[in-house]
Protein backbone atom coordinates (compact mmCIF):
# COMPACT_ATOMS: atom_id res chain seq x y z
CA UNK A 1 0.00 0.00 0.00
CA UNK A 2 2.68 2.49 1.00
CA UNK A 3 4.71 2.19 -2.20
CA UNK A 4 1.64 2.62 -4.40
CA UNK A 5 0.34 5.63 -2.46
CA UNK A 6 3.80 7.21 -2.51
CA UNK A 7 3.94 6.91 -6.30
CA UNK A 8 0.42 8.30 -6.63
CA UNK A 9 1.29 11.27 -4.41
CA UNK A 10 4.39 12.31 -6.32
CA UNK A 11 2.71 11.70 -9.69
CA UNK A 12 0.68 14.86 -9.02
CA UNK A 13 2.73 17.99 -9.69
CA UNK A 14 2.22 20.77 -7.14
CA UNK A 15 0.99 24.25 -7.88
CA UNK A 16 3.20 26.89 -6.24
CA UNK A 17 1.16 29.47 -4.36
CA UNK A 18 2.69 32.81 -3.35
CA UNK A 19 1.08 33.89 -0.08
CA UNK A 20 3.01 37.15 0.12
CA UNK A 21 5.70 36.07 2.58
CA UNK A 22 6.14 32.44 1.49
CA UNK A 23 5.79 30.19 -1.55
CA UNK A 24 3.96 26.95 -0.88
CA UNK A 25 3.72 23.87 -3.10
CA UNK A 26 0.14 22.60 -3.05
CA UNK A 27 -1.14 19.39 -4.66
CA UNK A 28 -4.75 18.74 -5.65
CA UNK A 29 -6.38 15.31 -5.67
CA UNK A 30 -9.88 14.08 -6.52
CA UNK A 31 -13.16 15.91 -6.94
CA UNK A 32 -16.09 16.94 -4.81
CA UNK A 33 -16.40 19.31 -1.83
CA UNK A 34 -13.17 21.08 -0.87
CA UNK A 35 -11.03 19.54 1.88
CA UNK A 36 -7.79 21.19 3.03
CA UNK A 37 -5.24 18.82 4.61
CA UNK A 38 -2.74 20.47 6.96
CA UNK A 39 0.37 18.58 8.09
CA UNK A 40 2.35 18.99 11.30
CA UNK A 41 5.97 18.89 12.50
CA UNK A 42 8.44 17.90 11.06
CA UNK A 43 6.48 16.57 8.12
CA UNK A 44 5.12 17.80 4.79
CA UNK A 45 2.02 17.23 2.71
CA UNK A 46 3.43 13.78 1.90
CA UNK A 47 2.28 12.57 5.33
CA UNK A 48 -1.29 12.29 3.96
CA UNK A 49 -0.43 9.91 1.11
CA UNK A 50 -2.01 6.83 2.75
CA UNK A 51 -5.42 8.45 3.36
CA UNK A 52 -5.63 10.34 0.06
CA UNK A 53 -6.86 7.40 -2.07
CA UNK A 54 -9.98 7.07 0.08
CA UNK A 55 -10.60 10.77 0.67
CA UNK A 56 -10.02 11.84 -2.96
CA UNK A 57 -12.86 9.58 -4.11
CA UNK A 58 -15.31 11.93 -2.41
CA UNK A 59 -13.56 15.29 -1.94
CA UNK A 60 -11.23 17.67 -3.70
CA UNK A 61 -8.20 17.39 -1.44
CA UNK A 62 -5.78 20.34 -1.30
CA UNK A 63 -2.44 19.27 0.20
CA UNK A 64 0.12 22.05 0.84
CA UNK A 65 3.53 22.09 2.48
CA UNK A 66 3.74 24.64 5.28
CA UNK A 67 6.43 27.35 5.63
CA UNK A 68 9.68 25.92 6.97
CA UNK A 69 8.90 22.34 6.01
CA UNK A 70 8.65 20.33 2.80
CA UNK A 71 9.73 22.21 -0.32
CA UNK A 72 8.48 25.62 0.75
CA UNK A 73 10.28 28.90 0.27
CA UNK A 74 10.24 31.47 3.06
CA UNK A 75 11.77 34.83 3.92
CA UNK A 76 12.64 36.74 7.08
CA UNK A 77 9.17 38.27 6.79
CA UNK A 78 7.44 34.87 7.10
CA UNK A 79 5.41 34.65 10.31
CA UNK A 80 6.09 31.23 11.88
CA UNK A 81 3.84 31.76 14.90
CA UNK A 82 0.70 29.67 15.32
CA UNK A 83 -1.62 32.59 14.39
CA UNK A 84 0.77 33.61 11.60
CA UNK A 85 0.72 30.15 10.04
CA UNK A 86 -3.08 30.24 10.27
CA UNK A 87 -3.14 33.49 8.29
CA UNK A 88 -0.75 31.98 5.72
CA UNK A 89 -3.23 29.15 5.27
CA UNK A 90 -6.01 31.72 4.80
CA UNK A 91 -3.94 33.43 2.10
CA UNK A 92 -3.53 30.02 0.47
CA UNK A 93 -7.26 29.22 0.37
CA UNK A 94 -7.98 32.76 -0.84
CA UNK A 95 -5.52 32.26 -3.70
CA UNK A 96 -7.04 28.86 -4.51
CA UNK A 97 -10.45 30.53 -4.74
CA UNK A 98 -12.15 28.19 -2.29
CA UNK A 99 -15.64 29.02 -1.13
CA UNK A 100 -16.85 26.75 1.65
CA UNK A 101 -14.32 24.10 2.68
CA UNK A 102 -13.51 21.68 5.48
CA UNK A 103 -10.15 21.14 7.16
CA UNK A 104 -8.32 18.01 8.29
CA UNK A 105 -5.17 18.76 10.28
CA UNK A 106 -2.70 16.97 12.53
CA UNK A 107 -0.13 17.84 15.21
CA UNK A 108 1.06 21.48 14.94
CA UNK A 109 -1.04 21.75 11.80
CA UNK A 110 -4.08 21.25 14.02
CA UNK A 111 -3.25 24.45 15.89
CA UNK A 112 -2.63 26.34 12.65
CA UNK A 113 -5.98 25.03 11.42
CA UNK A 114 -7.75 26.33 14.50
CA UNK A 115 -6.29 29.77 13.92
CA UNK A 116 -7.31 29.52 10.26
CA UNK A 117 -10.86 28.66 11.36
CA UNK A 118 -10.91 31.58 13.80
CA UNK A 119 -9.88 33.92 10.95
CA UNK A 120 -12.23 32.35 8.37
CA UNK A 121 -15.21 31.12 10.40
CA UNK A 122 -17.75 31.89 7.69
CA UNK A 123 -16.11 29.55 5.15
CA UNK A 124 -14.86 26.62 7.27
CA UNK A 125 -17.69 24.08 7.24
CA UNK A 126 -16.18 21.36 9.42
CA UNK A 127 -12.91 20.97 11.30
CA UNK A 128 -11.10 17.70 12.08
CA UNK A 129 -8.10 17.58 14.41
CA UNK A 130 -5.69 14.67 14.81
CA UNK A 131 -3.43 14.43 17.88
CA UNK A 132 -2.67 18.11 18.25
CA UNK A 133 -1.66 20.66 20.87
CA UNK A 134 -3.92 21.19 23.88
CA UNK A 135 -4.10 24.28 26.11
CA UNK A 136 -1.83 24.14 29.16
CA UNK A 137 -0.17 20.90 28.03
CA UNK A 138 3.47 20.74 26.95
CA UNK A 139 4.38 17.72 24.83
CA UNK A 140 7.52 15.81 25.82
CA UNK A 141 10.82 17.03 24.31
CA UNK A 142 9.40 19.88 22.22
CA UNK A 143 10.23 22.71 24.69
CA UNK A 144 13.75 21.25 24.97
CA UNK A 145 14.12 21.17 21.19
CA UNK A 146 12.89 24.75 20.98
CA UNK A 147 15.63 25.78 23.41
CA UNK A 148 18.31 23.79 21.60
CA UNK A 149 17.35 25.32 18.24
CA UNK A 150 18.79 28.61 19.54
CA UNK A 151 22.12 27.01 20.53
CA UNK A 152 24.92 27.24 17.92
CA UNK A 153 25.91 23.86 16.51
CA UNK A 154 22.58 22.15 17.21
CA UNK A 155 21.53 21.71 13.58
CA UNK A 156 24.71 19.94 12.40
CA UNK A 157 24.55 17.71 15.49
CA UNK A 158 20.91 16.95 14.74
CA UNK A 159 21.77 15.79 11.23
CA UNK A 160 24.22 13.30 12.79
CA UNK A 161 21.62 12.03 15.25
CA UNK A 162 19.13 11.45 12.43
CA UNK A 163 21.54 8.88 10.98
CA UNK A 164 21.20 6.77 14.13
CA UNK A 165 18.53 4.07 14.19
CA UNK A 166 18.63 4.11 18.00
CA UNK A 167 17.83 7.85 18.04
CA UNK A 168 15.09 7.56 15.42
CA UNK A 169 13.34 4.85 17.47
CA UNK A 170 13.77 6.63 20.81
CA UNK A 171 11.21 8.87 22.49
CA UNK A 172 13.36 11.86 21.47
CA UNK A 173 13.10 10.80 17.84
CA UNK A 174 10.04 9.17 16.29
CA UNK A 175 9.44 6.46 18.89
CA UNK A 176 6.32 8.23 20.12
CA UNK A 177 4.86 8.44 16.63
CA UNK A 178 4.21 4.75 15.96
CA UNK A 179 3.39 1.58 17.84
CA UNK A 180 4.95 -0.27 14.91
CA UNK A 181 8.48 1.15 14.80
CA UNK A 182 9.16 -0.52 11.46
CA UNK A 183 7.08 2.30 9.93
CA UNK A 184 10.00 4.64 10.60
CA UNK A 185 11.84 2.87 7.78
CA UNK A 186 10.95 2.84 4.09
CA UNK A 187 9.01 5.80 2.72
CA UNK A 188 8.97 7.64 6.05
CA UNK A 189 12.75 7.57 6.28
CA UNK A 190 13.15 8.44 2.59
CA UNK A 191 10.75 11.41 2.54
CA UNK A 192 10.84 12.74 6.12
CA UNK A 193 14.19 11.87 7.67
CA UNK A 194 16.60 11.88 4.71
CA UNK A 195 15.72 15.40 3.48
CA UNK A 196 16.59 16.76 6.93
CA UNK A 197 19.92 14.94 6.83
CA UNK A 198 20.83 16.08 3.32
CA UNK A 199 19.64 19.70 3.30
CA UNK A 200 20.92 22.45 5.59
CA UNK A 201 18.08 24.65 4.33
CA UNK A 202 15.52 22.03 5.38
CA UNK A 203 17.06 21.96 8.85
CA UNK A 204 17.00 25.77 9.04
CA UNK A 205 13.33 25.76 8.01
CA UNK A 206 12.60 23.19 10.73
CA UNK A 207 14.40 25.45 13.23
CA UNK A 208 12.33 28.50 12.26
CA UNK A 209 9.12 26.47 12.32
CA UNK A 210 9.89 25.13 15.78
CA UNK A 211 10.99 28.44 17.32
CA UNK A 212 7.85 30.14 16.00
CA UNK A 213 5.58 27.84 18.02
CA UNK A 214 4.81 29.96 21.10
CA UNK A 215 2.79 28.25 23.84
CA UNK A 216 0.79 31.32 24.87
CA UNK A 217 -1.12 31.01 21.58
CA UNK A 218 -1.97 27.38 22.40
CA UNK A 219 -3.13 28.23 25.92
CA UNK A 220 -5.33 31.04 24.55
CA UNK A 221 -7.34 28.42 22.68
CA UNK A 222 -8.90 27.33 25.98
CA UNK A 223 -10.95 30.49 25.59
CA UNK A 224 -11.09 30.76 21.80
CA UNK A 225 -12.35 27.21 21.17
CA UNK A 226 -15.79 28.52 22.14
CA UNK A 227 -15.73 30.71 19.02
CA UNK A 228 -15.35 27.71 16.71
CA UNK A 229 -19.05 27.01 16.24
CA UNK A 230 -18.69 24.73 13.19
CA UNK A 231 -18.89 20.95 13.81
CA UNK A 232 -15.53 19.68 15.10
CA UNK A 233 -14.25 16.11 15.31
CA UNK A 234 -11.13 15.07 17.20
CA UNK A 235 -9.61 11.89 15.75
CA UNK A 236 -7.05 10.50 18.17
CA UNK A 237 -4.46 7.75 18.29
CA UNK A 238 -5.37 6.35 21.68
CA UNK A 239 -1.81 5.20 22.52
CA UNK A 240 -0.22 8.60 21.89
CA UNK A 241 2.27 9.55 24.65
CA UNK A 242 2.74 13.04 23.20
CA UNK A 243 -0.88 14.21 23.42
CA UNK A 244 -2.68 11.83 25.83
CA UNK A 245 -6.24 11.01 24.88
CA UNK A 246 -7.48 11.74 28.39
CA UNK A 247 -6.52 15.40 27.93
CA UNK A 248 -8.06 15.36 24.46
CA UNK A 249 -11.38 14.31 25.99
CA UNK A 250 -11.26 17.34 28.27
CA UNK A 251 -10.44 19.63 25.35
CA UNK A 252 -13.40 18.29 23.36
CA UNK A 253 -15.74 19.91 25.88
CA UNK A 254 -14.29 23.36 25.04
CA UNK A 255 -15.90 23.35 21.58
CA UNK A 256 -19.62 24.08 21.19
CA UNK A 257 -20.18 21.16 18.75
CA UNK A 258 -17.47 18.52 19.00
CA UNK A 259 -16.96 14.79 19.38
CA UNK A 260 -13.93 12.52 19.71
CA UNK A 261 -13.15 9.28 17.86
CA UNK A 262 -10.32 7.14 19.24
CA UNK A 263 -8.13 5.11 16.89
CA UNK A 264 -6.92 1.99 18.76
CA UNK A 265 -3.41 0.77 18.06
CA UNK A 266 -2.16 4.18 16.93
CA UNK A 267 0.06 6.86 18.42
CA UNK A 268 0.85 10.39 17.25
CA UNK A 269 0.70 9.69 13.51
CA UNK A 270 -2.58 7.79 13.47
CA UNK A 271 -3.21 8.69 9.81
CA UNK A 272 0.04 6.93 8.83
CA UNK A 273 -0.31 3.97 11.19
CA UNK A 274 -4.06 3.33 10.76
CA UNK A 275 -5.00 5.13 7.53
CA UNK A 276 -8.19 3.16 6.82
CA UNK A 277 -9.58 3.84 10.28
CA UNK A 278 -8.74 7.53 10.09
CA UNK A 279 -10.21 7.88 6.60
CA UNK A 280 -13.39 6.20 7.80
CA UNK A 281 -13.68 8.63 10.72
CA UNK A 282 -13.26 11.54 8.30
CA UNK A 283 -15.79 10.27 5.76
CA UNK A 284 -18.35 9.45 8.46
CA UNK A 285 -18.04 12.99 9.80
CA UNK A 286 -18.10 14.84 6.49
CA UNK A 287 -20.82 12.72 4.93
Amino acid sequence: MSEATTQAFFAVQPQTVDTGTARLPCRRFGSGPALLLVHGFPLSGFTWHKVLPELSRRYTCYVPDLPGLGKTEWTDATDFSFPGQGLTLKALVDHLGLGRYSVLAQNTGGTYARYLALADTARVEKLMLLNTEMPHHRPPWIPLYQFLMRVPGTLPAFSVLLRSDAFLRSSMGFGGCFNDLSLIDGDFRDHVVEPLIRSARRRDGMRRYLIGAKWAAVDALARDHARLTMPVRLIWGVDDPTFPIGLAKRMTAQFPRADLVGIPGARLLAHEEKPREVARAVVDFLG
